[in-house]
């Protein structure tokens, strides 16, 4: 009693980890709740750098204490996924991780995605994103490399 309503939630979201999606999404839409999402590019993983299993020095899957926690996001499979989507954001005009933050912005409910950047070229791109509304046919082949 007497406390305000909520108006955002803190999620992590990205095309890798979609599970807000079937319960989260629908019900803050509906109760006007906005997402300021977390980790939109998965650790990096949807920008592509750890291709191949690549895990260049100086990136949080090159350090043993920082890539802990995203060992699930590094397994070959997913990146193999993540690597089909390449041509997908091409098709689009897009990077990878412009895709990924788009893909992310263009919930309704989304109001903003939390992004870190080590140069003012990724802050610039994942800025891009900011306007981009996918295709549905670009959505639909995102959904079928990683269903909801």
């Amino acid at each position: 009693v007497g406390a305000y309503r909520p108006i955002s939630n803190q999620p992590q979201y990205s095309i890798l980890r979609r599970g807000i999606e079937k319960t989260v999404l629908p019900v803050s839409e509906r109760h006007g709740l906005g997402q300021i999402v977390w980790s939109p590019l998965a650790q990096g993983v949807l920008t592509g750098k750890y291709a191949g299993a690549a895990r260049p020095e100086g990136t949080r899957a090159g350090d043993p204490l920082r890539s802990a926690f995203m060992q699930p996001l590094l397994d070959p499979s997913v990146l193999e996924r993540v690597d089909a989507l390449r041509p997908i954001a091409a098709a689009a005009g897009m990077s990878l991780a412009r895709l990924s933050l788009a893909f992310c912005l263009q919930r309704e409910s989304v109001a903003s995605v939390i992004v870190g950047a080590t140069r003012i070229e990724q802050l610039e791109e994942n800025a891009s994103a900011s306007g981009d509304r996918l295709p549905p046919d670009v959505t639909a082949a995102i959904d079928e490399l990683f269903p909801a």
